[in-house]
């Protein structure tokens, strides 16, 4: 593993939740006053905060000039390193210990198996930090049944993470009765006394404002879309084929690329990047299903764009050059590694996976080489991109924690937070040297010991502005960041960009039913008719009654853009 090399391990860290669902961004943002309907600030169950409440609020901004990067973020994209810093250049982002001495219980996901409690990189973090912390890792695959249960009792750990695709049911109401105000601490220039914090990007904070309180620390990352289509190019290359500009040109290629008997299909299911290709509002966040045109408060799933987005998707199944392990809904053989073995030629994934995919070949063949196409369109013209939410990982204290233990938690935050190319970040992520990584060729490398210790613990706590920082692989590095940068140009905000929005509890679920459905019509077992008809059904439960709440909450403040 490599520097920022946590977004590329199998087992999710803070910095790359790779799921559907999992996304970020970092612009700052505030338009006029965004409330409740029908409702003040405190203690508030529905709605959102924006413009004047929220300046409020929020934190200063103070850029970091600790390090500089190679590649300066652009069009919302992330920061690029390509180059490792020597041991001895790293520099200090935490001069002094901002613990108290105190003790924290943290309660996160895990995938994978616990830490010893008292291994090497907590004694050590601990240590540095000033703050004693337990650990109370919960499976991440089932971690939104446990934090339900959690949220609903009266036990609740000192601290708690919430990825934002777990914000569901009545745990968006739990987050505003159970989890303290951090904003007495970080509001304004309070925010000052923690340099690291100071420098998350403002629209990232925005997302940290739940029932109109400043109650989480915010995972900041690009907001341009982390689903990018991966290609061969070592493949493209040998064979001559040219990159598809529009959605024909891909399935014509599809065609000629798959060999069934010789056991090589063109893609792997390519909804998503269906949804990108026709111009489909963003749809890891409720909120950004939702964006008004020319007048009109619309869904992602009313348009046309969607439903020719998934019309186009089916196509490619029903060509046959979609790999059949994708429509028999396999995930022991996933994409990705077909990729690699050459029975697939494009995939769809979450950025980080270039990294992820390209280190791990390299160690086995010179000859492979990936790279992400630029979104192609339906009509070979300039993709429309919307931007996906500023931060969707959010870190948490109990309403019950004394001001000693949020500050010592802050402390946390603040030390975890510290850029890339300082001592505190290369502790944070890859532990203690000689026993959880070495040095090769001048670039950190996990132990076997680093690997199993090193993960879903202190990388929640705190995240400095997103970027990506592979320096022995500096071409996917640049290839990731130039990536977002062209992608970024094409890129435009909804209307509920940059908001959390607790929507009423009576409507929470109203579309759950929905990517199910998508799966089922790409795959032929339903019809793009059963899509239209489970709109109209969506309207009449409930849908246009939200469109209202929506609209009333637009007109009345204006949106975060």
């Amino acid at each position: 593993m490599t520097p920022n090399a946590a977004s590329a391990s199998p087992a999710p860290s803070r910095r790359s939740f790779l799921t559907s669902t999992a996304v970020a961004a970092a612009v700052a943002g505030g338009m006029p006053l965004l409330t409740a309907c029908g409702g003040g600030q405190e203690g508030r169950k529905e709605g959102a905060t924006s413009g004047k409440a929220a300046q409020k609020i929020l934190p200063a901004f103070v850029t970091s000039g600790v390090v500089a990067p190679d590649i300066p973020a652009k069009n919302g994209s992330a920061a690029g390193f390509t180059k490792a810093i020597a041991m001895d250049r790293l520099k200090t982002s935490v001069p002094k210990k901002l613990g108290s001495g105190g003790t924290l219980m943290i309660m996160a996901p895990l995938w994978g198996t616990p830490p010893d409690s008292g291994n090497p990189y907590y004694r050590a973090m601990n240590a540095a930090i000033g703050v004693e912390t337990t650990w109370q890792n919960q499976d991440g695959n089932t971690y939104d049944e446990k934090l339900g249960a959690v949220l609903a009792s009266s036990d609740i750990p000192d601290v708690v993470v919430v990825p934002g695709w777990n914000l569901n049911g009545r745990i968006p109401s739990a987050v505003n009765a159970k989890f303290a105000d951090l904003g007495p601490y970080l509001s304004g220039d309070r925010v000052k006394d923690y340099p690291n914090l100071a420098a998350v990007p403002t629209d990232a904070w925005q997302r940290a404002i739940f029932g109109g309180r400043l109650r989480a620390i915010p995972m900041p990352a690009s907001c341009v879309t982390n689903i990018a289509p991966f290609y061969r190019k070592d493949v493209f290359d040998k064979k001559g084929w040219r990159l598809p500009r529009s959605t024909d040109e891909f399935l014509a290629w599809a065609k000629e690329a798959t060999d069934a008997k010789g056991g090589v299909w063109a893609c792997s299911d390519m909804k998503w990047t269906a949804f990108n290709a026709f111009g489909v509002l963003n749809g890891s966040d409720k909120a950004l299903w939702w964006n008004l045109k020319d007048g009109k408060l619309i869904n992602r799933i009313e348009t046309e764009e969607y439903l020719e987005a998934l019309e186009w998707a089916r196509k490619l199944f029903a060509a046959g050059v979609v790999h059949p392990d994708d429509k028999a809904g396999k995930t022991a053989n996933p994409a990705n590694a077909r990729f690699t073995a050459g029975k697939l030629l494009v995939y769809n994934q979450d950025l980080s996976d270039w990294f992820g995919k390209t280190s791990e070949q390299r160690t086995q063949s010179s000859d492979f080489e990936m790279a992400a196409m630029d979104i192609f369109t339906h009509d070979g013209g300039d993709p429309l991109l919307w931007a996906v939410q500023p931060a969707n990982i959010f870190t948490f204290v109990s309403k019950k924690a004394s001001e000693r233990q949020i500050k010592d938690f802050l402390a946390i935050a603040n030390f975890c937070a510290s850029p890339y190319g300082t001592k505190e970040w290369l502790l944070t992520n890859y532990g203690v040297q000689s026993t959880d990584f070495d040095l090769r060729k001048g670039v950190p490398t996990k132990t076997t010991k680093g690997v199993n210790e090193v993960v879903g613990a202190f990388d929640y706590t705190g995240d400095p502005a997103a970027f990506v920082a592979h320096p022995d692989l500096p071409d996917v590095t640049r290839g990731m960041v130039e990536w977002q940068q062209r992608m970024g140009a094409f890129t435009r905000k909804s209307s509920f960009y940059g908001l959390t929005v607790t929507e009423p509890s009576r409507w929470a679920n109203l579309a759950d039913d929905f990517e199910q459905l998508e799966d089922d019509v790409v795959r032929g077992r339903k019809k793009v008719a059963d899509v239209q008809q489970a709109v109209s059904d969506w309207k009449k439960r409930g849908g246009d009654d939200l469109r209202d709440w929506y609209r009333k909450l637009l007109d009345d403040t204006g949106s975060a853009k």
